[in-house]
């Protein structure tokens, strides 16, 4: 498999090179015709890659030919940078902070001289320097008589995103492996010598669906019953012993222990399970055996590995290791079937049926190549599309690390250059990590993998979601976290980070001597992997030797930075970095920014959150280049520097969390490309300038403090394209307070998903203010008719708005939390969408009566619903009264006056037109002292109840 072409970063230069004639090199004698040359030749290579990579699957010549190319495209682009980072030098610190070397380069001007820094060389003999390299590329290129053709963008599902990531069991066709895992954990005893902890196995193959498995028998209910602890720790292939312990510590305890010595942690682990019976799901874990052994009788451990002889060697008997089968080949078919032909009619899968099950026999087996196979097909509509596949040369290919690689190369190279560089790109991160999306589409951005011609920063950022929901659609990521509908964690399979992994192995192996040569010069302080990674993806996101950043050139041309930089070094750790576009210091101890940050003029991505900054310098105003700036969780900053504002590319502001946030700039109007203001929890901001307003491209603004002497109502008013979650902090005075909210037309900002009211005021504050005004300002808060998540909290007055059940035809959550005022609850039975209802400490509520089903006592038509049942019955009606359509969880607690809740009567009961919460699941009522008989008839009729629990 070769290395991901260079197309897309021969896009980039060639754009680069372009802009940098138009502007500058006429003026440079001796290099415009270098750059001129190099911009012709990028672009003529970029037309015969596409054949490139395809034989250099089988030719190693041609796969060392694109390795060069790819470190020359780069290195051209470094070149590049440095004259760049001249010019922004000259921009924000004036003639003063650069040097003409008149007798070195006396034909480059002083906006293009380079520092007066030994690191820096003549950017004209660089250029000329290229050439030459370039030159013999160009020669070899002719040797392998390329084929051209332009590389085509991969064609989407017709059936959209929304729909491509789709659940699909991976053991549906065996349920007996779920059972017998079961018992061997739970019925089965410990062995005549009283062996505790006893090690379940699960042993297969890669991609068979261990994993599956295990998380299937660690969710069953006859094992949640069983265990009182149950622990899950993943592990990668180089096991952190300290990271285990701490997890399984944290995991019991409900908090992880402030210890990073190993012994430690093991005494700490041992006293944590002493004595408790519990499940442990792990990978490896002989270092911890002795710790564990403390754990209470009947213990068990749940251990997934794809060797017998691991498994054996941990401490499992015979009778203890589960051998995972594959699947047969008719299963494959059906597993594929489903995912292929999702949402399609049955006619289509019967016509492709036939070279349907031949391709599943490619998958052997496997799960993990059923579904990858089978998200593959989803694209392919014609038969001849699907002969391709079944013939494809991949099945023939020699030399793959592992079966499965055939399968997820099938998918892999239907994709563009760019798609190609930023799946490979994944190998980056260790396995089980949990991928935090933006910053992947983040560090994309920052290698350059999603720019063309002329592209804004809001281009990259929707352009880098698609490749990733297109990524996902193929089954090469996995969701792990969703908010309003969008994945924003995500992890890999360990099959497919094996493939990633292996799609930059022959790069790195190309590089071997280089790498050796610097280890040695480093006196043996770094691992070659890691320089190796460097090198390869210009990228460093894990912990490494405090000196590396300092000691290896290899560190100069980083693109993406994201370790533990220790603060004490830190200076000097980053001054060089130039060519940085992305730099993650999330939750490093530090309490300043080192002044050589601000240096690092092309900064694109800057985080900054979890640390313990008490205030932001004015020089982040230098980093002009920025588009995205995070702050968040740094609790004692009080106030951001004016020269923020200086940050006209800024989209992307975090703040979330700065709990001591007092002001905002007053020049918050200039950031004229800010788009999100992440500002949750940030209750003291109380002085959000009139600027404000001005921002109408504005889609994130989580934190809104309303109130007469700082942020006032009007400043929303324009703001029709705000998003996701919104919680207004909304202090009350008089009837100017309802004018100012109607004029704001909340319910024009479609795009809002959730909203939270949350009224404060003092008692003395509530006394002053009318009850008219105290019920209108939430009438005259109508959100927008899409609302997903309503909360209100505080709310003072002492009836609720008529919009509540009139205009939320879509709400799937509410909460109703202290509001002491209100004696009623709203006939919520109505909201035809509603799945979660929280009622929080409402002391004025005393009666719950059938109003709050939304049905009446004459059934008028008003309360009649069309909508079906879930499970309709033959003797069901389409038409019926349904209270709480579906609703799954109810929570009423700290409810303290509430005492009585109104039955339905045995009529209703019994009738087949009246259904009451159909898919309940959950019932919690807590600390509601007064309540002292439930109305049996209505729990009777919610038949789905699964869980139920009442403490009063």
């Amino acid at each position: 498999m070769a290395e991901v072409i260079v197309s897309t970063i021969v896009n980039q230069l060639a754009e680069i090179t372009r802009k940098q004639i138009q502007e500058e090199v006429s003026l440079v004698r001796g290099v415009k015709k270098e750059i001129l040359y190099l911009s012709s030749e990028l672009k003529t290579i970029q037309n015969v890659l596409d054949d490139a990579e395809r034989r250099g699957y089988k030719e190693k010549t041609i796969q060392h030919w694109l390795n060069e190319l790819e470190d020359t495209s780069y290195d051209i682009a470094d070149v590049l940078d440095e004259w760049n980072y001249v010019k922004l030098k000259l921009q924000i610190e004036g003639p003063d902070s650069v040097v003409v070397p008149l007798k070195v380069c006396p034909f480059i001007p002083s906006c293009l001289c380079v520092e007066k820094i030994e690191t820096r060389r003549d950017i004209a003999k660089k250029i000329k320097k290229l050439k030459e390299r370039m030159d013999m590329i160009v020669k070899k290129k002719a040797r392998y008589d390329f084929i051209v053709a332009r590389p085509v963008e991969p064609r989407t599902s017709d059936r959209g995103i929304t729909t491509s990531f789709i659940e699909v069991s991976e053991t549906q066709e065996r349920p007996d492996d779920t059972d017998i895992v079961v018992r061997k954990l739970i019925l089965e005893g410990a062995d005549q010598e009283g062996r505790y902890p006893r090690v379940i196995s699960i042993v297969g193959t890669g991609g068979i669906g261990k994993t599956t498995l295990a998380q299937l028998v660690y969710n069953d209910d006859q094992v949640i019953n069983y265990f009182k602890k149950r622990i899950w720790i993943c592990v990668s292939d180089v096991s952190d012993e300290v990271k285990i312990a701490k997890g399984i510590v944290e995991q019991v305890n409900g908090s992880a222990p402030n210890l990073n010595e190993l012994e430690s942690l093991l005494k700490c682990l041992a006293d944590s399970i002493s004595g408790k019976k519990f499940l442990l799901v792990l990978d490896d874990w002989e270092s911890l055996k002795t710790s564990l052994k403390c754990g209470g009788s009947r213990s068990k451990l749940l251990m997934t590995t794809r060797s017998e002889m691991v498994a054996k060697k941990m401490g499992s008997a015979e009778n203890e290791i589960h051998r995972m089968k594959q699947l047969s080949d008719d299963n494959c078919w059906l597993l594929m079937r489903q995912i292929a032909f999702f949402e399609r009619r049955e006619e289509e899968a019967e016509k492709f049926q036939d070279i349907g099950k031949n391709i599943a026999k490619k998958c052997k087996g496997l799960p993990l190549a059923a579904k990858v196979l089978g998200s593959h097909l989803r694209f392919k509509n014609t038969m001849e599309e699907w002969e391709n596949v079944l013939n494809s040369d991949m099945w023939q290919l020699e030399k793959v690390e592992l079966e499965l690689f055939p399968h997820l190369s099938l998918s892999y190279n239907e994709l563009s250059p760019a798609m190609k560089r930023c799946f490979s790109y994944c190998a980056i991160f260790p396995k089980d990590y949990e991928i935090d999306v933006e910053k992947l589409i983040r560090m994309w951005m920052a290698q350059g993998y999603l720019s063309t011609n002329g592209s804004s920063a809001g281009d990259l950022d929707l352009r880098g979601r698609d490749y990733f929901d297109i990524l996902r659609m193929r089954s090469l990521f996995q969701e792990v976290g969703k908010s309003f509908g969008r994945v924003i964690t995500c992890k890999m399979h360990d099959i497919i980070h094996d493939f990633a992994q292996f799609l930059r192995e022959r790069k790195s192996q190309n590089m071997e001597g280089s790498i050796e040569a610097t280890t040695k010069e480093l006196s043996g302080a770094c691992d070659p992997s890691l320089l190796t990674k460097i090198k390869v993806y210009r990228s460093l996101v894990q912990q490494y030797s405090e000196d590396l950043l300092t000691s290896s050139h290899l560190c100069k041309s980083l693109r993406v930075l994201k370790v533990g930089l220790q603060s004490e070094n830190i200076e000097t750790e980053i001054k060089n970095l130039i060519h940085l576009r992305y730099l993650d210091m999330d939750g490093r101890r530090l309490d300043r920014i080192p002044q050589t940050l601000f240096k690092l003029y092309n900064l694109e991505t800057l985080y900054l959150n979890k640390l313990e900054l008490r205030e932001i310098p004015k020089e982040i105003g230098n980093l002009i280049r920025l588009t995205h700036l995070d702050l968040s969780l740094n609790r004692d900053i009080k106030e951001l520097p004016e020269t923020i504002c200086n940050l006209h590319h800024l989209r992307t502001l975090g703040l979330d969390r700065c709990f001591s946030l007092e002001r905002l700039p007053e020049g918050l109007d200039r950031l004229v490309n800010l788009t999100h203001l992440r500002n949750s929890h940030t209750y003291l901001l109380k002085q959000i300038p009139q600027g404000l307003e001005q921002l109408t491209g504005l889609r994130t603004l989580n934190c809104y403090n309303v109130g007469r002497s700082w942020c006032k109502w009007r400043y929303l008013n324009k703001l029709d394209k705000l998003s996701g979650y919104l919680e207004l902090y909304i202090e009350l005075h008089d009837t100017e307070d309802v004018n100012e909210a109607q004029k704001v037309k909340l319910r024009n900002k479609i795009d809002i998903q959730s909203l939270k009211f949350n009224f404060f005021s003092t008692w003395q504050q509530i006394d002053d203010i009318t009850e008219s005004v105290r019920n209108e300002i939430l009438e005259a808060l109508q959100p927008p008719p899409n609302l997903l998540s309503l909360e209100i909290e505080f709310y003072q007055g002492t009836k609720f708005p008529g919009w509540i059940t009139s205009s939320l035809n879509h709400l799937k959550t509410m909460c109703i939390v202290n509001t002491h005022y209100c004696s009623a609850l709203p006939p919520l039975g109505k909201l035809p969408g509603l799945e979660l209802l929280e009622i929080f400490s409402m002391n004025n509520l005393e009666f719950l009566g059938r109003e709050f089903l939304g049905i009446a006592t004459s059934l008028d038509d008003d309360d009649i619903i069309n909508v079906p049942p879930p499970l309709p019955s033959p003797s069901s009606s389409s038409s019926m009264v349904i209270g709480f359509p579906k609703l799954k969880e109810l929570k009423i607690s700290y409810c303290n006056e509430w005492k009585e809740w109104e039955d339905i009567t045995a009529e209703e009961e019994g009738s087949a037109t009246v259904s009451i919460m159909p898919c309940l699941e959950k019932l919690v009522i807590l600390n509601c002292h007064s309540i002292t008989v439930l109305p049996h008839r209505l729990l009777r009729k919610a038949s789905s109840l699964q869980h139920l629990k009442i403490s009063i």
